[in-house]
């Protein structure tokens, strides 16, 4: 308990200590930057951009300041994180350890009691022994004082067990400490030494009883040894006494010392709030106080700061002090110990002492007056240890120090824990606790001197220490808040998890279904076979006996035909015979040989009859039988065919029947697919879990590998705290320097502190509005869900309807087949007749029964055809309607689109069709009109117009005619207005034309209209796919179609803004799932710190548990505790046996009392009601708490299913909201598409309306300048040709011509590219028709002068026509209007055709995007989460690859290392190589260094050569210097002999060949002139020449000698240089070689960083993920924990139930056993017993035990009191009397004293609070001090107290305040107990005979 809180205690320390140095670091951080900011304004720059550019260098120093502080403020979160984690630990670490300590209470509870099992035993054995040996000696007298003797035992040893309650109750609920531990062993060793002296003493009487049998007259002694045990008894009494005082003082003591630490625990809480307040002051102080005051203050500081060092060295003594005391105080403890055990062996050795005293009485009576004076003394000692206790609690009180609270905490609590220990056996250690008690006092003045001083410091530290613990709290509720959050989504998660289970369990159980119904379908299959290969069999028999029979009728046919032919030859015999006979008759009696031959042939002929009647027998024989065979035949036909038709039958059930087995194996087929897609998803899902839970394995075997490194590190761990402690010591000095600068900084560090906490608490309102958006969001879409979970209500309500039609047709069709059955059983019927028919004898109406019998056989035949042609019908039929009923719906929802379409088209159409047809009917009027006039003026005009003229000729002549009328007669009409009017009527033809084409068209369009509607069907199912599109957009178009394109255009910008704010939503919700994320994450990093936080609390906890259970065995007792550990089970088990003994011997001793009360009081004998009463309560109170726990059962197990049920809702939530949030992605991306096409066809339209808006102009232009040259030619005209009826029929071919040439173009008006073909050609018509004027204008010119004349005769005709074409002006003005108006019309309807087309592509085109980009935002939410996963994985890989890359980084290095070293190596190699090689060649080729040498040699040869051939050649100069003066006296042959000794001197350098012949020559040249001058020179010259010849043949031998060393040379040097080549090629290919690994190993550690580095990077990525990973691991892991547990409560639970269950029936069976047995039934043991008690009891009491056996025999009193009286007889009646008194007292008394000590005793046992604790769970029961407050808390839970059943042993007293003999009832009456230990019956004795009755009947 010390150490753990000791550790708690150094862990806060340690991140107290963390936190005020983060604190120190932020502050200063702060005041710098406050520094900088007050310095911001003391900066003043005149420029603008030089004050840019400090405010910009300002901003970045304010990031960098933020970002130092945003890392701060992280470092201090992660710090909170750390210190909750570290309260979490020591919570588990307490709850663990009240755990242990309660385990490690009930394991000796469960010791004690067998060791009180084992010492009642013993008492049995010691007090039968006594007994026995007493009897044979003393006799009957001596009984009493034995049974006395045993009580005084039975009762010290019960006074044994006073204590442990006692020292128990003192304790809180789970406050349980090493002490109970201790006391446990000390008790388990006391009750062992116990056990060893009732051993001794059972030795020590049997071989009493021995001695007395074998010398039983030896009695003088016996009242010595009365003597002794009295004083023995007196002893033991006094000893309990003793020990129960001791044990009420240990109670007070424990009490006392409570009260202390309560005192302290507030003291020291008091002197915190004291301390924080000074701090508070102080800073306060601080705050307040200027700079200057701040700088006096430094020394001061400095000084206390000095004091304060000083102070903590001297308390770093103390500590060492205490320590040291603190081990001696432990090895007094062991001291102690030892001592209590010697004292222990010395019991032993007095236990045996007193076995010898028993021989000896004067050395027990010396030995007793020892004992007496060892009480006083242990009186004594006691006293001095009370005061001692006294002393050392005032002594505590004043020891609580701030500082060094919690070691002083500690040491008390061993003093307190040793003071208990020497209590037991301290006699010799009260000098060492008073030199102990000195040192302390004086310590404790020191310490209290040292406290006044630090007490200042500590409350400035304290105030510090409150504000940062403000700042931490502040932080941790905002973490609380995300962590309640992030269990929020956990819990989410866990909900999700439970109903994916569910499905899976429900796929799973439909899975099963559908394999039992396969193999169901399977085994009906094999049935059908098997059937199916019965019919076939029995078909092949019948065709085998048709066979035989069939075989047999051929044989008898062609014996029948062999009997017709031998018939047939006799009756020719016969014939023959007669003929000759009737011959014979008419020759008449010829002869006698006639007459022989006559009677021969009778003879012949009476055989031949004979042999006749026996053929016509035979013949009918084999008739009968051949009819009979026929009939047989027949039958078998029939049976065949009837077998046949069977077989045909079944094979058409057999394949109906295979028809619904393969439909149904489709189904299930396909049932089974679908269900193997989703196991397949559902194992995929598993697979990734699995994976997750071997990687979670993983991690967890990682973290346990962790744990187990840390816990082998926590036991230097361990060693070093005390290291720690020094160096902490030291780091507070540093903190409190420190602290100096931190002073000074607070109030800026608090400003910003608060700036912060304001900007997080505005985030975080952000944060919570984005969620309640969020909440809305969800909302609005559970609506949209809802409404369309109705729509799909709707439409299943509507396809059950169109189910149940489709089921009434099945059902017609099965009463169609059933009809046609009936029919077919009819039709058997009358076959079966017909067969009966036949089966009479019938000979004549065989054939026509054949016939007939044929016929029926065909009819049946094709009845059958023909039924199963109608059964394939009415399937067909049946998928037919299916499929009809599927398409009609379909076209039914298409239609109805259609039919309102098709509706508003016909009727605009026949609007049109109304329109142009009264247009077409005026105009056909018209042109009738014209027709007519034209016709009578062409019929004028014929005769008279030229034949050859063409119609050209006729148009130019009506031109012509026209305009001379207009020129002629000026007064009717203008020139202009006569063109403007044939320009008219030209064009209203050409539309008039137009407009007949297009009439047509529109009735074929109309007629195909009419064709469509058949076509619908056919079309319903293309029209469907766009009916939605069209009914989405229906609306709009109709706002669309109302407005123009202004409108168009608005709407279309208006669907684009709602779509950019539906995209911006879209891009929200997706950026709060990613703060979603983010958030998740950290809050899983934390969690995960927690974890890890929490496993070391875990691995410390179990260090400490295994310590403390290691200091819990101090005395050696480890294998008695093993032993009771071992015995656990089985002694559950005994105790339940145990239960049931007790119970039949209560029901036993109650009988006994009631039988015996009811003899002394009313006499009535037997079982009473009360017992059966109080057996009924208690049944009814375990069937209660069996109720009370099912109820309990049946709530968990509701609730459970609520929690599914719930889950279950949730999921089918979540799935409609899927659905509805793909259906609205769906409907989105069809709307986007539907826009994107709507603008495409916008766009295309309004550029077809510019280009037609183009092509308009450009024909209005081309229409005005064909005006313009028109108006120009009729100007020119002055004369009209009178050739009118030429030129009407001109007109009217050209009319004719208008519609044939304009009747090319297509029909279709709606396409405006084929209007614009038709308007190019009437263009191109146009212009011919203009050139065509053009050239009929010049001819009419021409002709105009000769046309005059005609003219002035045509004018009234013109008039009329004039006249005539006014009226057909207004009538063409009015349709042209008309025309104008439905053209507007028809432009109007195809624009708002446009416009709706263009709306729906661009509809479509959104629709699409939008689809597309859900796609992708769903693909891209699919990758993310595989990449995730993905990333998890390689992460993990890229870590062990990581770590495998860091060794062969460090492999890499150090080969590199080693390289180098080679590199150097091999060089060194090399130049060996280049010696050897060199040496090699020396040795191989000396030759080749002698031809060198050589070489040199003749180098120098040579160099020798040119030096002489430079000295030659300077010699020669001289000489030509000597040959100059020559020359110069010579004269004009100077120069020439220059020349000449120049060229020689030349040739001689360059060609020293050539020397001679230039010497000769300038011989030859200088001879012939000889001189007396020159003789001289002449013989010089000669001589020189002689000396030039020597020389040159000396030079020319010393040249040939050196080309051939030359070439020797040259060949040496080739050699020399492939050798170079050689060693430099083995060179480079080293150095290459070398080269390349050095770049190759560079490359490779290039490489291996750059891989280094990214893989750092990722490994921090993935460091995240897989935190985020483990977090959300250990979450799931943690839910499935928790379930594991609730299960297992259950399962528990259900256990104790039935456990309950069965121990109620069994206690029922037992007590109906006991009430049959026990009825009618005579105790044979109790009559023995009751026979010896009379002869043991005294005369006076033996009237008793009479009437006692006459009851328990059943004999009524007043018979036993006759009996008795006829005996007695001689005795005076008033002596009776006095014995009824004597024996009523004596038995009461005896009762109530046996009650009253079995009811009382001293003082209660120990009971553990985990006893009232049913569940872990429950807040334990705070327990008081006192012993009646327990007993009355105890005393509200029934069930639980029998203080009957503790009365069954005075050694073992089961519950507090049974003292008080219990409240509600008799004392045998009491209920029970279900929880509390029972044990064998100990005998009680008493003075008494009624005494030892009991004590016998409890030995049973």
């Amino acid at each position: 308990m010390s150490s753990w809180l000791g550790g708690i205690g150094s862990g806060l320390g340690q991140s107290l200590g963390q936190v005020g140095g983060s604190l120190s670091s932020f502050t200063g951080q702060i005041s710098n930057f406050t520094k900088d900011m007050l310095l911001e304004g003391v900066e003043e720059v005149g420029d603008a951009a030089t004050e840019l550019h400090v405010s910009n260098t300002k901003l970045a120093d304010i990031e960098g300041a933020f970002a130092s502080q945003k890392s701060e403020y992280d470092r201090l979160r992660r710090l909170h994180a750390e210190l909750e984690e570290k309260l979490e630990a020591s919570e588990i670490q307490i709850k663990g350890q009240s755990a242990d300590y309660r385990t490690l209470l009930q394991q000796k509870d469960v010791e004690l009691s067998h060791l009180k099992a084992r010492q009642s035993g013993l008492q049995e054995e010691v007090q039968n022994l006594q007994h026995s040996a007493q009897s044979a000696s003393v006799g009957p007298a001596m009984l009493p004082v034995t049974t006395s003797s045993s009580t005084t035992t039975s009762s010290s040893v019960s006074s044994y067990m006073s204590r442990p309650l006692d020292s128990h109750q003192g304790f809180h609920g789970d406050e349980m400490d090493l002490s109970d531990v201790i006391w446990s062993q000390q008790e388990i060793n006391r009750l062992s030494t116990e056990v060893m002296r009732l051993e001794a003493e059972v030795a020590h009487w049997r071989r009493m009883s021995q001695a007395s049998t074998a010398a039983a007259a030896g009695n003088g002694d016996q009242e010595e040894v009365l003597k002794l045990q009295r004083t023995i008894k007196e002893l033991r009494e006094e000893m309990s006494r003793e020990v129960d005082e001791h044990q009420h003082e240990l109670a007070a003591l424990q009490d006392a010392q409570r009260q202390k630490m309560a005192d302290i625990t507030r003291r020291h809480r008091e002197d915190l709030a004291e301390y924080e307040e000074r701090i508070e002051e102080l800073e306060e102080q601080i705050h307040g106080a200027t700079s200057p005051s701040d700088a006096s203050k430094l020394p001061e500081l400095q000084k206390t700061i000095s004091s304060l060092q000083e102070a903590a060295d001297q308390r770093e003594n103390q500590l060492a002090e205490l320590s040291a005391s603190l081990e001696e105080a432990h090895t007094k403890q062991a001291s102690l110990q030892a001592e209590k055990d010697e004292a222990q062996e010395e019991n032993t050795g007095l236990l045996q002492n007193y076995t010898r005293l028993q021989a000896s009485v004067t050395e027990l009576q010396t030995r007793v007056q020892e004992q007496e004076g060892k009480s006083l003394q242990k009186a004594q000692l006691d006293h001095e240890i009370q005061v001692l206790k006294t002393n050392l609690a005032g002594i505590l009180l004043f020891m609580v120090n701030p500082l060094t609270l919690q070691d002083r905490l500690e040491i008390s609590e061993e003093q307190t824990v040793s003071n208990n220990e020497a209590e037991s056996g301290a006699t010799e250690s009260l000098e060492d606790l008073k030199a102990e008690l000195e040192r302390r006092e004086k310590a404790l003045s020191n310490t209290e001197e040292e406290r006044d001083t630090l007490m200042s410091e500590l409350e400035e530290l304290d105030r510090q220490n409150q504000e940062a613990t403000q700042h931490m709290i502040s932080v941790k509720e905002q973490l609380s808040g995300q962590l309640r959050e992030a269990e929020a989504e956990l819990t989410g998660l866990t909900t999700e998890l439970n109903t994916t289970k569910d499905q899976r369990r429900a796929l799973e159980q439909e899975l099963e279904n559908q394999k039992e119904k396969a193999s169901q379908s399977a085994f009906t299959l094999n049935d059908l076979h098997m059937s199916k290969q019965e019919l076939e069999q029995t078909v092949k028999e019948l065709k085998d006996k048709l066979g035989h029979a069939q075989e047999q009728s051929r044989e008898a046919r062609r014996e029948i035909t062999e009997l017709k032919r031998t018939s047939q030859e006799r009756e020719e015999q016969l014939s023959l015979a007669k003929a000759e006979l009737d011959h014979a008759g008419g020759r008449g009696t010829g002869a006698q040989g006639t007459g022989e031959k006559q009677a021969g042939k009778e003879r012949e002929l009476s055989e031949l009859k004979r042999q006749l009647d026996e053929m016509r027998s035979s013949q009918q024989k084999v008739l009968s039988e051949d009819y009979e065979l026929k009939m047989e035949i027949r039958r078998l036909e029939t049976q065949s065919e009837q077998a046949v038709g069977k077989t045909e039958e079944l094979t058409k059930q057999m394949k109906e029947s295979l028809g619904a087995l393969n439909r149904s194996v489709r189904e299930k087929d396909t049932r089974i697919e679908a269900l193997k897609l989703e196991k397949s998803q559902i194992e995929g899902e598993l697979e990734q879990a699995e994976r997750m839970l071997t990687e979670q394995g993983k991690q967890f075997q990682q973290t346990i590998e962790e744990l187990t490194r840390a816990r082998s590190m926590d036991a230097s761990a361990l060693q070093t705290e005390h290291e720690c402690a020094i160096k902490l010591n030291q780091e507070k000095d540093m903190e409190i320097s420190q602290l100096k600068r931190d002073v000074e900084q607070l109030a800026s560090d608090h400003r910003d502190t608060n700036e912060m906490l304001s900007i997080t608490v505005a985030g975080q309102k952000q944060l919570t509005d984005l969620l309640q958006e969020k909440d809305v969001f969800m909302d609005t879409l559970k609506q949209n869900a809802s409404d369309l979970q109705k729509e799909m209500e709707n439409s299943i309500l509507v396809v059950t309807k169109e189910a149940d039609a489709l089921k009434l047709a099945l059902e017609e069709k099965d009463k169609q087949l059933g009809g046609m059955k009936e029919k077919n059983s009819h039709l058997k019927e009358e076959i079966d007749r017909f067969r009966d028919q036949q089966s009479r004898p019938q000979t004549l109406s065989e054939p026509r029964t054949l016939d007939i019998i044929t016929e029926l056989e065909t009819e049946i035949t094709q009845l059958k055809s023909s039924r199963n042609s109608l059964e394939e019908e009415v399937q067909i039929l049946r998928r037919t309607m299916e499929e009809l009923q599927a398409s009609l719906l379909l076209s039914q929802q298409s239609l109805q689109g259609q039919q309102t379409e098709l509706e508003q088209a016909h009727a605009r159409h026949q609007q049109t069709t109304l329109n142009y047809d009264r247009l077409i009917h005026a105009r056909d009027e018209e042109i009738s009109c014209l027709h007519q006039t034209v016709d009578q003026l062409s019929e004028g005009r014929v005769r008279d117009s030229p034949p050859v003229q063409g119609e050209v000729i006729l148009q130019e002549e009506k031109t012509q005619t026209l305009n001379q009328e207009n020129g002629n007669e000026k007064h009717d009409l203008s020139k202009v207005e006569i063109e403007r009017l044939v320009r008219g009527i030209k064009e209203k033809e050409t539309e008039i034309s137009l407009l007949n084409e297009k009439n047509l068209s529109l009735t074929r369009q109309l007629d195909q209209l009419v064709v469509y509607r058949d076509e619908v069907s056919k079309l319903s199912q293309l029209i469907l796919q766009k009916d939605l599109e069209i009914q989405a957009l229906h609306a709009r178009l109709s706002m669309v179609g109302g407005g123009g394109h202004s409108q168009d255009v608005m709407f279309l910008q208006q669907q684009l803004q709602a779509y950019a704010v539906e995209r911006e939503q879209v891009l929200a919700v997706l950026n709060e799932k990613t703060r979603e994320n983010s958030q998740l994450r950290s809050d899983y990093h934390r969690l995960m710190d927690i974890m890890a936080g929490k496993e070391a609390a875990l691995s410390k906890l179990q260090q400490e548990n295994q310590r403390l259970f290691n200091m819990s065995d101090p005395s050696g007792s480890q294998e008695m505790f093993k032993e009771t550990i071992q015995n656990l089970s089985r002694i559950i088990r005994e105790k339940d046996i145990e239960i049931d003994a007790l119970t039949q011997k209560c029901q036993t001793l109650v009988t006994v009392l009631q039988s015996s009360a009811g003899e002394f009081g009313s006499g009535s004998g037997g079982v009473s009601s009360n017992q059966f009463e109080e057996l009924l309560q208690e049944r009814d109170t375990l069937k209660q708490q069996v109720k009370k726990m099912e109820e309990w059962k049946q709530q968990v197990i509701t609730t459970v299913k609520n929690m599914q049920h719930e889950s279950a809702q949730l999921q089918e939530e979540l799935i409609k909201l899927q659905g509805q949030v793909c259906a609205d992605s769906d409907s989105s991306s069809k709307l986007s598409v539907d826009y994107a096409g709507l603008i495409q066809s916008y766009e295309q339209k309004e550029r077809r309306l510019g280009s037609l808006s183009q092509e308009l102009a450009q024909v209005q232009q081309t229409i005005t300048q064909l005006s313009t040259t028109k108006d120009v030619l009729l100007g020119k005209l002055d004369i009209v040709a009178p050739e009118v009826v030429a030129a009407q029929a001109s007109g009217a071919s050209l009319t004719a011509d208008a519609p044939s040439r304009q009747a090319s173009p297509t029909a279709n008006y709606e396409k405006p590219t084929e209007e614009i073909i038709q308007l190019r050609i009437q263009l191109a018509e146009k212009e011919n028709i203009i050139v065509t004027l053009q050239e009929n204008n010049r001819r009419l010119s021409n002709s105009a002068s000769a046309t005059e004349s005609e003219q002035r005769s045509q004018v009234e005709e013109v008039r009329l026509v004039r006249e005539r074409l006014e009226a057909l002006q207004g009538s063409v003005r009015e349709k042209d209007l008309l025309i104008k108006t439905k053209g507007d019309q028809l432009s109007h309807v195809r624009e708002s055709l446009r416009n709706r087309e263009n709306d729906n592509e661009v509809l479509k085109q959104a629709v699409t995007n939008l689809k597309e980009r859900a796609l992708i935002l769903e693909m891209d939410g699919r990758k993310l989460k595989e990449e995730n996963e993905l990333v998890a994985s390689r992460s993990r890989e890229k870590e062990s690859e990581f770590r495998a890359l860091q060794e062969t980084n460090m492999q890499v290095s150090l080969l590199l290392r080693e390289k180098e070293f080679e590199l150097s190596a091999v060089s060194e190699k090399s130049a060996t190589v280049e010696r050897m090689l060199k040496d090699k060649e020396q040795g191989k080729s000396g030759e080749l260094n002698q031809l060198l040498n050589e070489l040199k040699s003749m180098q120098e040869k040579a160099l020798a050569f040119q030096q002489e051939r430079d000295q030659v050649m300077m010699a020669l100069k001289q000489k030509q210097m000597e040959t100059t003066a020559v020359q110069t006296e010579v004269g004009g042959q100077t120069l020439f002999s220059h020349l000449v000794l120049n060229r020689a001197s030349v040739f001689a350098h360059r060609r020293p060949g050539s020397m001679c012949c230039i010497n000769s020559e300038s011989a030859c040249v200088f001879s012939p002139r000889p001189c007396a001058s020159s003789q001289q020179a002449s013989m010089q010259v000669e001589s020189l020449q002689e000396q030039l010849t020597r020389v040159v043949k000396q030079r020319d031998e010393a040249l040939i000698s050196l080309r051939t060393s030359q070439e020797q040379v040259n060949q040496y040097a080739v050699s020399l240089s492939n050798l170079q080549m050689v060693l430099e090629q083995f060179q480079q290919e080293e150095k290459a070689m070398y080269s390349a690994e050095l770049d190759r190993l560079k490359k490779e550690k290039d490489e291996w960083k750059r891989k280094a580095l990214r893989l750092e990077d990722q490994a921090s990525s993935l460091q995240v993920n897989l935190d985020e990973a483990n977090s959300a691991l250990e979450s799931a892991s943690r839910l499935t924990d928790q379930l594991d547990l609730n299960e297992e409560q259950i399962d528990e639970l259900k256990k104790q139930v039935e456990l309950r269950q069965e121990m109620l029936e069994e206690a029922q069976r037992k007590l109906m056993n006991l009430l049959n047995s026990t009825e009618g039934k005579i105790d044979k043991v109790l009559m023995r017993n009751l026979f010896l008690g009379y002869f043991h009891t005294p005369k006076t009491k033996r009237a008793d035990v009479l009437r006692l056996m006459g009851s328990v025999l059943g004999l009524s009193r007043e018979d036993v009191d006759k009996h008795m009286v006829a005996y007695s007889q001689n005795h005076v009646s008033g002596r009776e009397s006095v014995l009824k008194q004597h024996f009523m007292t004596s038995f009461s008394e005896m009762f109530v004293k046996f009650l009253e000590i079995e009811s009382t005793p001293s003082l209660p046992a120990a009971r553990l609070p985990a006893h009232d604790i049913k569940a872990l769970s429950a807040p334990p029961q705070r327990r008081t001090g006192s012993a009646a407050a327990g007993a009355a808390a105890l005393g509200k839970r029934p069930g639980e107290f029998n203080p009957f059943l503790a009365s069954r042993s005075a050694a073992v007293p089961l519950l507090a305040g049974s003292s008080s003999g219990g409240s509600g009832g008799h004392l045998l009456m009491k209920p029970i107990s279900d929880a509390l230990p029972t044990f064998t019956p100990v005998p009680v004795s008493a003075e008494d005979s009624g005494g030892a009755v009991l004590k016998d009947l409890l030995k049973q």
